[in-house]
């Protein structure tokens, strides 16, 4: 074997499992590694295709030159592969495991003849990988019969294959990669594989360790659906309560009300079963039961919420069963007087070593306790059948204390209620708990060979054999006992008072009357003989028998429930402190640190010996568990997803609903201090999940409900005319990366945040061939940076052939419906200077743009300029937050010299330096610096390279609006009315944390003798518009000429952009014009003066009344399309705005945006 694969397979294959081709995917290496990969497609040369070689021996079909094919070693050949059929051809890669040579490559081969089959051509190299030992083979699809066969020609798109839809290499079977668009699209000069994993589908941690765990699952344990979920639901259902309660409660209710009861308990547990059976079928179920059903419909923070009470309910309810048992036991112990100290205590001692022996069994293995859970099933039918045969034989001698057999006297007396200090509800409460358990089988969800098929059919089948049994025992109890007996064999009727007898009993000659009438102690009867049906049965013995059965299978269910699905909520790292219960051991994953949890739990509260507050939160913990199956159900429904299919038909979402407000309602009804504490619980936890934000994409109904939602809002704002009251500033803001211009950021998310839209656009120039996929990746990548950043806005990145293109783009397109911006925010163009004058060109004409598309402009200046991503060392300051949460999209930095343009190879730096444009990215900006642009935070991990004063001044001032802003103002200069813009943004900007302790100071223009009356009328107006203000200033030397040097200065700027027609012939001035369209005429420039004048004299204004201010907010000037050059508007707006504080130039589009009526 060489040590090297040939040279025509690119090194940066990404990871596949296996072979689409193989048939038998049981020999196969499962779960991802990084040496697997995905085939690979290479052309298979022309000349190679001529050879002449037709021996079985060599590998005519995958012809590569004697240069490449190296040391390969051919496993066979098909002869009949000509010079011409190879010409062009791919010859697709795969990694499989040597182990599986022997298997099948062709549906229709036999295993045996695999290597033999000459419809597949197999050759065998060492793949050239970190982990060395490891083979792959080519396979030709061109002669591979599978596909031929199927559509006649050579093809590597592949037919439908369930393998292409697994996750994992779970439990079911192996996932497989189907050919991706790029591999079957893509022009052929390019290397088709250097994404990883197609279609989004990268393991997460918790599926790798599924898949890890799949590939150790040989030989484990699964269970049907009789012995893994009927079996374990009908043992967990009959309770105790069946034996030493039931017969009370026909007692207390009568046989109509009590079989009322029954109804309504079976009515909420079929529901809940229901729309588990739902969940349960709408894809494939891994361990952990209810956790798993609800977190994956609801999302983690319901699911994580519930997944962790519901563990420990189970936890505590083995406790409650064990002392069920044990008190049996010790009333056994006390009427044969062999007690060991006293009730309290030898219940505890009892209870320990029984849930020691639970213990013991679950440990052993699954397989061991479902023996066990079987024996035990069989004892409890026993012990069922054993009552009922004893209820058809009356003896004399059970008389006296109630029992005479089955009668229409003794069941129509006992028809109606007869409460004793109880209530309907008081007695629906003790008897709901003996309906629980319908999820024992759902919760062993991972270890059943078909949970779609079991969690249905056994959990329904439980419900409805025990909701018979218990109604079965309710009629029959109540028909052939009397609710008081006194016991007194010589409490018979004498024959003068036989006429005044009205009870049951009188028809047999007993007169059971004086336990109501006197004092006494009637110790028999319905009512008060918990141990009714042991007396009644044929054989008492096997009653205790059945007790003892009850208690022990539904703690044994119990103990087995609660780890499985806490150590399925470990794995999924919900809370992040509890990962050390996720190990499992052994063929079967055993969580044996949830056993050991779960016992220590249990113990706790067996030492108690007193559960009756317990008892009651217990069933609260199971019922909002129920609520929440049933509300995902409805969740479900109500979200519309494409991807809600049950194949479980019979449910429906207003029945779910229905069933989740009669669980809140039977959790207040059993105790209702209970209820609030496990709802107050269950908020604290998922107000925790939701803080935490687990990092898990489970495509939860919630975010379904979401979308759709979304959608409909969205719709229906589209169908709203706009109104004034309602505008909100949207903004297009020209970022380029998110991360290159942080004060631009900063600032218009400061007024845009929680108000209105913000796009951040970026156009991507400069490509000859641009790359989409790269573009899509970005774009998911930045947009995730700003959610983690907490920054409300959306990335928006466009190919473009230049600046202007791009921005009329975004203008058109960004946006949906009524989400549209209607604000174009740029940052200053500090360099306009030092470039190409054509970029200026560029800039003004993205300004008049937004203005043809009915947009405000606000344009942002910092006096250090806006740029950071040309700083050296911000590579380093992308802070380790953001490197996680890119980390599990599998994004590596973009190696940008693979790319097409020219100018990818440059330093970014030397193109950077010039860089301050907001909103011009020059080809090399964007291709430099690809994926790597910084998250400014200064940490331990500072630049190595110091930085110069400007660069170190540039980076303070772009986390200038990062701070709070101290007592300083906030001046607006209201020159001209453009709708309200320029006084809505700092108003909104006041509103926000960071600015509230700034002050509104508002200056506008105005005459020398009318200053007072125009600062009243503004006054005025701002108070109709409910905008506080500090201060007016009435600027009345507005007009005043600027000082001389300041006009000479901005003459000594204008001068290399002149055209001075004057001083050339009109053609070549023409020409001139044409061809550098932004040069400044001298006609323009005088019939400009005043407007010159009037920014130079503006800016002196601004240093004089603003220098101090913290933002000043000025009208920006306008210019007419086509009669001012760029260069001159460019030069207005620098002498405007230089040497000053951060100031935005506003523009709204002359659209009212403020008004005064309610």
């Amino acid at each position: 074997m060489s040590a090297t694969s040939a040279p025509s397979a690119p090194a940066e294959t990404a990871a596949t499992e296996t072979d689409f081709l193989a048939a038998d995917a049981g020999q196969k290496p499962p779960g991802p590694t990084p040496s697997q990969s995905r085939f690979q497609v290479d052309i298979v040369t022309e000349a190679a295709g001529a050879t002449d070689d037709k021996s079985p021996n060599s590998d005519a079909s995958s012809g590569v030159p004697s240069s490449d094919k190296g040391p390969q070693e051919s496993q066979g050949a098909d002869p009949g592969a000509s010079g011409e059929e190879s010409k062009g051809r791919f010859r697709v890669v795969n990694f499989a495991d040597p182990s599986a040579a022997g298997c099948a490559a062709s549906p229709d081969a036999s295993p045996a003849d695999g290597l033999q089959n000459g419809d597949t051509v197999m050759s065998e190299t060492s793949l050239h990988s970190s982990t060395g030992g490891q083979h792959h083979y080519h396979y030709d699809t061109h002669t591979n019969t599978y596909y031929l066969r199927t559509f006649g020609h050579n093809t590597i798109d592949a037919v439908p294959n369930i393998d292409f839809y697994r996750q994992t290499a779970a439990p079911l079977g192996e996932k497989l990669i189907r050919p991706t668009l790029s591999e079957l699209h893509d022009e052929l000069d390019k290397e088709p594989f250097e994404d990883g994993f197609a279609n989004g589908d990268e393991l997460t941690p918790a599926e790798e360790a599924a898949a890890k765990e799949a590939a150790e699952s040989k030989g484990v344990v699964k269970f049907g659906w009789i012995k893994g979920v009927l079996v374990r639901c009908m043992l967990n259902i009959w309770g105790v309560m069946l034996f030493i309660r039931m017969s009370w409660i026909v007692g207390q209710a009568g046989i109509g009300l009590a079989c009322l009861i029954v109804a309504m308990a079976t009515a909420v547990t079929t529901i809940t079963g229901l729309s588990t059976s739902a969940i349960a079928t709408n894809g494939f179920v891994r361990g952990g039961g209810a956790y798993y059903l609800i977190s994956r419909s609801l999302g983690p923070e319901f699911g994580g919420s519930i997944g962790l009470i519901f563990a420990f309910a189970n936890a505590v309810a083995v406790a409650m069963y064990v002392v069920g048992f044990a008190e049996t036991v010790v009333e056994l112990l006390a009427g044969a007087d062999a007690l060991m100290m006293d009730e309290i205590n030898d219940i505890r001692i009892i209870g320990t070593i029984t849930v020691i022996l639970l213990l013991g069994i679950s440990v052993a293995g699954m397989e061991w306790e479902a023996k066990a859970q079987i024996f035990l099933l069989f004892v409890l039918i026993t012990a069922i059948i054993n009552y009922f045969i004893g209820s058809f034989i009356p003896v004399k001698a059970k008389e006296s204390v109630g029992f005479f057999g089955y009668d229409s006297a003794i069941m129509w007396e006992n028809m109606g209620p007869n409460f004793r200090e109880e209530t309907f509800f008081s007695v629906f409460s003790i008897f709901f708990p003996a309906a629980t358990g319908i999820l024992a089988g759902a919760n062993i969800s991972g270890d059943l060979a078909d949970p779609q098929l079991a969690i249905p059919r056994g959990t329904l089948l439980a419900i409805l054999i025990t909701g018979i049994v218990y109604l079965g025992v309710a009629v029959s109890t109540g028909s052939c006992i009397v609710r008081e007996a006194t016991g007194n064999v010589n409490d018979t009727l004498s024959s003068q008072f036989m006429l005044n007898c009205t009870d049951a009993a009188c028809k047999f000659g007993y007169d059971f009357s004086s336990c109501r009438t006197e004092n006494v102690n009637c110790r028999h009867g319905l009512l008060n003989d918990f141990q009714v049906m042991s007396m009644v049965s044929g054989f008492g013995p096997i009653i205790s028998a059945g007790i003892f059965s009850a208690t022990l299978s539904s703690a044994l269910a119990s103990l087995v429930s609660a780890p499985k699905v806490f150590q399925a909520l470990c794995k999924d790292n919900i809370y992040p402190g509890l990962t050390m219960f996720a190990k499992g051991y052994g063929k079967n994953n055993e969580p044996l640190r949830g056993y050991i949890l779960t016992f220590f739990i249990a113990l706790a509260f067996i030492l108690i010996a007193q559960l009756n507050i317990i008892a009651p939160i217990i069933s609260n913990f199971f019922l909002a568990s129920y609520a929440l199956i049933n509300f995902s159900v409805f969740h479900a429904s109500l979200a519309n997803s494409p991807g809600w299919r049950p194949s479980f038909k019979y449910y429906n979402m207003w029945v779910s609903l229905a069933g989740a407000v009669l669980c809140c309602v039977v959790m207040f009804v059993i105790n209702w201090w209970a209820a609030l504490l496990t709802n107050v619980i269950v908020l604290g936890l998922y107000i925790y999940v939701s803080y935490k934000k687990p990092d898990v994409n489970w495509g939860s109904s919630t975010q379904a409900l979401t979308y759709h939602q979304a959608l409909t809002h969205t719709l229906h704002l589209s169908g709203v005319e706009d109104h004034i009251k309602n505008f909100r500033p949207q903004c297009l803001v020209m970022t380029g990366y998110p991360t290159s211009r942080p004060a631009l950021l900063d600032l218009v998310h400061s007024f845009t945040k929680n108000v209105g839209l913000m796009i951040c656009g970026h156009i991507r120039t400069g490509y000859r061939r641009p790359n989409f996929k790269d573009l899509t990746t970005e774009q998911s990548r930045y947009q995730r940076w700003l959610l983690k950043n907490e920054t409300k806005s959306f990335y928006t990145p466009v190919f473009a052939e230049d600046m202007r293109q791009g921005t009329q783009y975004l203008l058109q397109a960004a946006g949906l419906g009524r989400l549209k911006p209607n604000t174009l925010v740029l940052g200053f163009k500090n360099d306009w200077r030092d470039g190409d004058m054509m970029n200026v060109e560029t800039y003004i004409s993205m300004i008049h743009d937004a203005f043809d598309f009915q947009f405000g402009a606000v344009i942002l200046r910092l006096k250090e300029g806006l740029d950071v991503s040309h700083i050296q060392g911000q590579d380093e300051l992308l802070s380790s937050q953001e490197k996680s949460s890119l980390m599990k999209d599998v994004i590596v930095s973009i190696d940008t010299s693979k790319d097409s343009d020219a100018d990818s190879s440059k330093q970014s730096s030397k193109a950077t330096s010039l860089q301050n444009s907001p909103a011009i990215q020059k080809d090399d900006e964007d291709d430099g610096k690809a994926t790597t642009q910084p998250l400014l935070k200064k940490d331990k991990r500072s630049p190595t390279v110091p930085l110069n004063v400007s660069d170190q001044r540039l980076l303070e001032a772009s986390q200038q609006f990062q701070k709070k802003q101290g007592k300083g103002t906030v001046d607006v200069w209201w020159l001209f009315d453009d709708g309200g813009l320029t006084l809505l943004i700092p108003y909104l900007l006041t509103n926000k944390k960071r600015w509230k302790d700034c002050k509104i100071r508002v200056f506008i223009g105005g005459k020398i003798n009318r200053i007072d009356h125009d600062r009243r009328a503004m006054a005025t107006l701002l108070s109709k518009f409910r905008i506080d203000f500090s201060d007016i200033t009435v600027l009345g030397d507005v007009n005043t000429k600027p000082k001389k040097e300041h006009v000479l200065a901005f003459e000594e700027m204008i001068e290399p952009y002149r055209l001075k027609e004057d001083d050339m012939e009109q053609e070549a001035a023409e020409r001139l014009k044409n061809s550098e369209p932004w040069r400044i005429t001298d006609n323009e420039l005088e019939l400009y003066r005043a407007k010159t004048n009037r920014q130079i004299r503006l800016n002196e204004l601004l240093k004089e009344h603003s220098s101090t201010a913290a933002l000043i907010v000025i009208s920006l000037p306008l210019a007419r399309k086509g009669t001012v050059s760029s260069a001159l508007y460019m030069a207005w707006l620098e002498a405007l705005s230089k040497e000053l504080p951060p100031i935005l130039l506003v523009r709204g589009n002359h659209q009212s945006v403020l008004t005064f009526y309610s």
